[in-house]
């Protein structure tokens, strides 16, 4: 039986050091995803790969190269579940050393309607790109990185995956999958040396939240819950992501780290 190698015992800095380290994440053209990939970069990854849509958006390549990684893009559709299907192959072609270590989900879409008014197609649309393309992603990472027992994936949950929301059933019911996935392939793949865990955002100040933001009695009620007193920032999840992509956190497996301004503490 194969077993967790130990954590390495070296200075806290080189533990949380990326240096050498190859990242492939999704949703990183703006809000979360983005901040998450220039800190990454920023921590010294050598080659960030980009997941997107088209190549009509560098912003954050080019802020991945000011800080002196390299980064790539690869270009895919998450709703298109064949176009996600090639992803990690795609990745494995453009990154240096042909591995990746590092593996981030991070890419979302958001649907609300009434549940008594909700579309099959925007059912489809919000499992296929929160839950299933997650499912294939981590597939794919899992099936290059348990023979090289070597590897991270992290994936994005939310408070709903706790939670049930209001309005938003299909977000609610691929984020609590999100949370299982998490843990079943942690169970399957830590002893391989492979760390599998996702990080929860609480309310964050993005553009997936604008409906809640422009409703002045919600964002009231909302702001009434929140024991830090404020909405998160992008810029909150790049410590959380940082200890997730690094040797910080050998040890830590199948967790689901919220980060939430202490919303689910309370």
């Amino acid at each position: 039986m194969t077993t967790l190698a130990e954590t390495p015992q070296v200075s806290p800095q080189a533990l949380f050091s990326l240096q050498g380290q190859n990242i492939l994440i999704t949703g990183a053209t703006r809000g979360i995803g983005q901040a998450c990939a220039i800190g990454l970069a920023q921590a010294g990854a050598k080659h960030v790969i980009l997941v997107q849509r088209d190549t009509s958006n560098t912003t954050t390549k080019d802020q991945i190269n000011q800080a002196g990684s390299k980064a790539d893009i690869v270009v895919a559709d998450l709703s298109d579940m064949q176009a996600v299907k090639g992803v990690f192959d795609d990745a494995l072609k453009v990154a240096d050393g042909g591995h990746i270590d590092v593996l981030i989900n991070c890419g979302g879409i958001q649907r609300r309607s009434p549940s008594t008014q909700f579309s099959e197609d925007d059912w489809d649309d919000v499992l296929n790109v929160n839950l299933k393309a997650v499912w294939l992603l981590s597939q794919a990472a899992g099936r290059h990185m348990v023979p090289r027992r070597h590897g991270k994936i992290i994936n994005f949950a939310s408070l709903l995956t706790f939670q049930g929301g209001f309005t938003v059933p299909a977000y609610a019911s691929a984020k609590g999958a999100v949370g299982q996935l998490t843990k079943a392939l942690s169970n399957e793949w830590s002893k391989e040396n492979i760390n599998v865990n996702a990080i929860a955002p609480g309310y964050i100040a993005t553009d997936m939240n604008e409906k809640l933001l422009a409703d002045p009695n919600r964002l009231r009620q909302l702001n009434e819950r929140i024991p830090a007193g404020r909405w998160g920032q992008p810029a909150d999840f790049v410590g959380p992501v940082v200890f997730l992509a690094s040797e910080a956190s050998k040890y830590l497996s199948g967790e689901i780290i919220t980060v939430d301004g202490g919303w689910m503490g309370r």
